[in-house]
Formats: structure tokens, C-alpha cells, sequence
């Protein structure tokens, strides 16, 4: 009998809890430094951009921590999510390889966003915040926070990397219609943002610099927070929803995967997926080979340094220890704007340089080249986000072709690529460029980055 095309959970096997993977590491992460001390923060120095019950998840070691009802109650609108066994992808490629995709398209916003940004808004609002703001790349982020927001009450300010901005207007017109007020970033309502624009006023802006006008917005108003998408370690523990239901989906289908994939621009997709497959191969349970795909243009973990660096580009938010191409980095207009950060997730890059995982680079035109074959086989269109996955998924089961294993591949399919079509219509038209982001600009980042021992 052949195996099914999609394994599905009831709605009651919705995980009923996050799992903390920094109750199973060998070693604990660095801690976080204040910017202006270099001194470890404590719950107090996050305060004015945090809700207590998010900073004291942050640095919590509890192995397990409990999704409220009230979230729960919120992710039945599409959770579980599905595993698909990629049958005609299989057949295309011709290779022995079984390949799955944990599907996160299925959320209102499109991608795995909501799974953090439902419970950020829900301790916000229980906290009695009244806005939060944020940055977006892509727009997935800004549109899950907006429809998270409207669940509770809370109103919502967006910044997105102008770039995106101008090349994604549906995105903008998602998050309006979700109640959000979105502005292009560098913008003229902050400070941060009209330094950047006094010295290049056509500054396709970042990642970095939308990070600075939403915390700057946040601290000056008592009844707003500040909200991330990515990169913290409470934005990855909650995203191990995926991975958690996909450990019982293939429960169900009496299989274990030998390789997992995962694209990372600030880690939480990638972490969601393998972080409880890590639980499972650190306990001795399976044994599986984890690869992480970052962009050639944007590549923080195969070319940047792992160093303490500021997660903003003027200096505002605390210091961590991560992967980084330097806070001021200004990433070429690839399509794959929701990997555009300068840094990886701080808890990502220690576990890089503890050797839990792999990583690797590639080039935008591979990615979709191959996104075009799995939507033909398939029938989804990916995100330009996930394409890095499946080019590597199509590389690891080409691989099993040439030596006839018989491997069981898993990726992560974050989000659907419906707001992205010019994206791919660049690509049918021939304009899509591949940059292979040099090293010289790294070290040229480094002399901008504060030096600090440890």
C-alpha cells in the first residue's frame, strides 16, 4: 500500500507544550549584554520592550513550558499543520529518497509567523499593552503580528525593509486589512530612520534599520511594546510546534528522518522544525543529519563571525553572541527578503559552533529553479524563504539517486509564495541575479562591530 500524501493530526494533538532545547545542551548559551554596560541584562533591562511573562521565557531553562489555552484556542484556526510525502516530487526527480515537507502555508498569514506572533500578542494584551510595533522583511512577520494582534485587541505598527515594501504591495494591503498601519523603512518618523535617509535618501533599507524605528517607536510610549520575529530565543521556542507535531506524524507512518532541512534567515523556522528531532537524537532516539540554507547574498553562518553584535543597526537593542555579517549590513534586494538579517539567532549559532547541525549557502536562481519543480510536481508554490530548503532537499535526493540510498528526507515548507509572484516573474523573465556576498565585506563589517572578550 502506498504511503499516504498527507498525514494529519486531530485538532486535540495540538502540542500543549513549547519545548526549551537549552535544557539539553552540553554547554549554556552566552548570556545577553546590555549596549551601554557590556554587563549580562536582567529582566529589568528588557522591561521597556517586553512583556515578564516573554523576558522570563527568554532566559528560562525549563525544558517545557506551557501554551495557554488562550493560544491554543488560536492556533485551531490551522494547527495541527500537515506532513506531506512529496510522492510526485519523488517521481520527478527519479530518486529512491522519501522526501517530506511539514507544510506551515496553511496559517492565515501564509507562513509559520502566527506560532510566535499569537502568543506574543496574547501575553502583551494579558500584560496590558496597548500597541505593539515591529519590523518586516518579506511582510510574513508584519502580517502575522497584525492578524495576531486583531485576536486581541491590540493595535500594531509595522516597519518594512523598503525593498520589500515596494515589491510586495499585497503584503501591505494584508496587513492593513488585519488593522495595522505599515511604513516604509528608513522612514521619516524616527530618528534612526532619518539618519539612514540623510545619508542615502534611495536606501533600499534593512532588517537592522527597521528594527531600530520599532524599538525606538516602542520605548517612548509606556503603553507599547516591542515585538521580533525571529532571532530570540522565546520567538524559537515557540516554533517547536512544528517540530513537535511532526515527531508524531511520522508516528504514524512508522518512519524517522535521516536528514532534516531547514532555511534560516533568523533561525525560527529552522529551529521550530529540528529542534525536538535534536531532543530525540541527543537522547539516542534517531539519528538524523541537520543542514541549514541560508542565502549566497545574505550568508551569516557559513561567512559571517561569531562575535557579540548589536541586532539593530543603531545600537539600541542589547548585545548577543552570534553569527553576524555586522549590524550595519545593507543586504543586496534578493526575493528572499524574509533572509535578509545581518545575524543568526544567538541560540542557532551556538549550537553551530557546538556542531549540532551543518550549513550551507546557495544561490538564489538554483533556489528557483528548483521552486518551479516542486510547485509542477507538487502543486504549491513556495515563499522565495523555503525555496533555499527545497534546492538542498532536491541536492540531498539527487545524492541518494547517484548512490541508491534510500534516505528519509524532512524540510520545512514555511509559507506559500501567493504575495511573491513577482518574484518568480522576474525569474521567467531572466532578470533574477545570483550575489555571492565577499568576505572583504565582512571583515570591513568587523571594524564597526564593538569588540568584547568572551
Amino acid at each position: 500500500m502506498t504511503e499516504p500524501t498527507k498525514i494529519l493530526l486531530d485538532e486535540d494533538e495540538i502540542p500543549t507544550h513549547w519545548y526549551n532545547v537549552i535544557a539539553d545542551l552540553p554547554e549554556p548559551p552566552p548570556p545577553v549584554l546590555h549596549p551601554g554596560t557590556h554587563e549580562p541584562v536582567g529582566p529589568d533591562d528588557l522591561a521597556p520592550l517586553f512583556p515578564m511573562d516573554l523576558i522570563m521565557q527568554e532566559v528560562s531553562g525549563d525544558r517545557f513550558i506551557e501554551i495557554p489555552e488562550e493560544v491554543r484556542e488560536v492556533y485551531r484556526i490551522w494547527r495541527p499543520s500537515p506532513l506531506y510525502r512529496a510522492h510526485r516530487l519523488e517521481k520527478a526527480l527519479g530518486t529512491p529518497a522519501k522526501i517530506y515537507y511539514k507544510y506551515e502555508g496553511v496559517s492565515p498569514a501564509g507562513s509559520h509567523k502566527p506560532n510566535t506572533a499569537v502568543p506574543q500578542a496574547f501575553y502583551n494584551a494579558k500584560a496590558g499593552v496597548k500597541r505593539l510595533t515591529t519590523e518586516t522583511g518579506a511582510g510574513q512577520w508584519g502580517s502575522a503580528l497584525s492578524f495576531a494582534c486583531a485576536q486581541f485587541g491590540l493595535q500594531c505598527e509595522v516597519w518594512q525593509v523598503a525593498a520589500s515594501f515596494q515589491q510586495k504591495p499585497y503584503r501591505r494591503s494584508m496587513i492593513e486589512a488585519w488593522g495595522a498601519t505599515i511604513h516604509s523603512s528608513p522612514s521619516e518618523l524616527t530618528e534612526a530612520g532619518r539618519a539612514i535617509l540623510a545619508q542615502d535618501p534611495d536606501s533600499p533599507g534593512s532588517l537592522g534599520i527597521a528594527i531600530s524605528e520599532a524599538v525606538e517607536a516602542a520605548v517612548q510610549d509606556e503603553d507599547t511594546k516591542y515585538a521580533l520575529g525571529s532571532v530570540l530565543n522565546h520567538v524559537l521556542l515557540h516554533q517547536t510546534v512544528i517540530g513537535e507535531e511532526a515527531l508524531k506524524q511520522f508516528a504514524k507512518v512508522d518512519a524517522t528522518p535521516d536528514v532534516i532541512v531547514g532555511c534560516t534567515g533568523g533561525g525560527s523556522n529552522f529551529a521550530g522544525l529540528f529542534f525536538p528531532f535534536l531532543r530525540e537524537k541527543l537522547a539516542g532516539k534517531m539519528d538524523p543529519r541537520i543542514v541549514a540554507v541560508e542565502p549566497s547574498a545574505c550568508p551569516s553562518l557559513t561567512k559571517g563571525e561569531y562575535r557579540y553584535d548589536f541586532g539593530d543597526t543603531a545600537g539600541m537593542t542589547p548585545l548577543v553572541k552570534m553569527h553576524t555579517l555586522g549590524h550595519d549590513f545593507v543586504p543586496e534586494p534578493i526575493h528572499a527578503g524574509g533572509l535578509r538579517y545581518h545575524g543568526m539567532a544567538p541560540l542557532i549559532s551556538h549550537m553551530y559552533e557546538l556542531g549540532l547541525f551543518e550549513a550551507t549557502a546557495i544561490n538564489q536562481t538554483e533556489c528557483f529553479d528548483q521552486a518551479v519543480r516542486f510547485a509542477r510536481s507538487e502543486g504549491i508554490i513556495p515563499a522565495p524563504e523555503p525555496t533555499h530548503a527545497i534546492a538542498q532537499t532536491v541536492r540531498e535526493a539527487m545524492a541518494c539517486k547517484e548512490s541508491g540510498e534510500e534516505k528519509v528526507i524532512l524540510t520545512a515548507l514555511c509559507g506559500h509564495g501567493h504575495f511573491d509572484m513577482a518574484a518568480y516573474d522576474a525569474y521567467f523573465r531572466g532578470e533574477l541575479t545570483d550575489f555571492e556576498y565577499p568576505e572583504e565585506k565582512v571583515r570591513e563589517a568587523m571594524a564597526r562591530v564593538p569588540v568584547i572578550a568572551g
